[in-house]
């Protein structure tokens, strides 16, 4: 047997990093998954501070007497009574079996 095996504190101590490091509820392995678990949290936290800045600057927007009438006309296509209005659709931003 080779000598430096035979040093109980170099077994005990190889022993008690194996354990820290796989075994314990503590291990580094679980540490390293929370932490990334973290980071995808705390990006997750960013893009929802984002959407809300989005959000905001969109309802200040709508808050506007001619921002809602530019809403309205828009996405819902609505019209005054003396109003006519054309809907130009261009052939690339029609859906198509081979662009969907």
């Amino acid at each position: 047997m080779p000598k430096f095996l035979k040093n109980k504190f170099l077994i005990i101590t190889i022993i008690f990093a194996v354990w820290m490091v796989f075994i314990d509820d503590n291990s580094l392995l679980l540490h390293r998954e929370l932490n990334k678990e973290k980071e995808a949290k705390l990006n997750e936290i960013e893009h929802y501070k984002e959407e809300y800045r989005k959000d905001q600057s969109a309802i200040k927007e709508l808050s506007k007497q001619n921002g809602l009438e530019k809403f309205a006309r828009e996405e819902y296509y609505m019209k005054r009574d003396n109003e006519d209005i054309y809907i130009i659709e261009y052939q690339d931003s029609l859906k198509t079996k081979n662009n969907e």
